[in-house]
Parts: C-alpha cells; structure tokens; sequence
C-alpha cells in the first residue's frame, strides 16, 4: 500500500510539473516583455521556444509513461503532436490577440525542434533500456 501512494504521489508531481510549465509557456508567449532589456544573443528568443517545447515533451512524458511502458511510442509521439499544434496555436494567439506579439514561422521552428529533440531523446533512453534489459 506505501509503494502505491508513493507511486500516486510521484504521477501527481509530474502532472503538476506539467501544467505548470504548459501554463507558464502560455503565459510568456502571451505577455508583453517590451519594458525588458535586448538580449545581446542573437535569435534568444528561439532558444527559449526550442526549451519552452522540449521540457514540455518531457514533463508530459513523464506524466504519461511513469510505470506505463508499453506504448511509449505512441504516447510520446502523441505528446509531440500536441506540443506541436500548441506551439501553432500559441503564435496564432500572439498574432489575434496582443497588440505587442506577432506569429511567427521560425517560433513554430524552434518548438517543433525542441519538441522533436526531446522526442528522440525519450525513445532512444527507453529503446536503449529495453534492449539492455533484454540482455541481462
């Protein structure tokens, strides 16, 4: 019984983790930062969507394949998908709805290859323990 709240206790960590990071990537892709300084790194603002996406995929990942390990695949690939369209919606919102952001193509980039970077990270660990354990 200690082992399954524990267990519990952990997946609720994870999902907490999760929401807040998808509601603080939706909160500063929507805020205005114009009072702000410049960033002399040039293109930080991609950096900053390509690590916005890539945690994201992992946080869910981890929410949704803890002790879940048979399709590992298919959820993180779902969650890919989803980091994918949000990031879309994200910069359609930007454009409809602040007077101070604009959509913008290489955003969609840099979540997309933040996102894709985590998802290949992910199945390469499980991929690599499964074979390893195979073996022993």
């Amino acid at each position: 019984m200690k082992n399954i709240k524990r267990l519990l206790v952990l997946k609720n960590i994870y999902l907490s983790a999760a929401l807040i990071w998808t509601f603080s990537i939706l909160i500063l892709c929507l805020a205005s930062f114009n009072d702000l300084p410049d960033v002399a790194v040039k293109n930080a603002d991609k950096y900053v969507h390509f690590t916005f996406h890539f945690v994201f995929v992992i946080l869910w990942a981890f929410y949704f394949n803890y002790k879940n390990l048979e399709n590992v695949f298919k959820t993180t690939v779902v969650i890919f998908i989803v980091s994918f369209l949000f990031g879309i919606l994200i910069e359609l919102a930007q454009q409809a709805f602040t007077t101070t952001r604009k959509a913008d193509i290489l955003d969609v980039f840099a979540n997309t290859t933040g996102a894709f970077s985590a998802l290949i990270i992910i199945l390469t660990y499980h991929f690599a323990n499964k074979s390893i354990s195979k073996t022993q």
